[in-house]
């Protein structure tokens, strides 16, 4: 049966991640309140942010952004901003 969590993302109840993708505090934090629709999302987002800004991941103060940029993301509805991208019309 399927783990289920309240998603702070989503705010309903959906389906939860497997296991811990990211570590310590913050990774449990994830675990425990976000769903895999959700982190699915923030996944697409993060490509983008790092192609767009060339982000290095060996790089601390790049990695510290895309971690400021992922809690922004999920827990406090703040969108992603990309230059120069422009959602498609629905």
């Amino acid at each position: 049966m399927a783990r289920t969590v309240f998603c702070t993302y989503l705010k309903q109840e959906a389906e939860g991640l497997d296991f811990q993708l990211y570590p310590g505090e913050l990774g449990k934090r994830i675990f425990d309140n976000i769903s895999k629709q959700a982190w699915s999302e923030w996944l697409k987002k993060q490509t983008m942010l790092v192609n767009e800004k060339k982000l290095n991941m060996m790089n601390a103060e790049h990695r510290q952004m895309l971690e400021k940029e992922m809690v922004n993301f999920l827990f406090e509805g703040k969108e992603v901003k990309i230059d120069g991208y422009v959602p498609p019309a629905n």
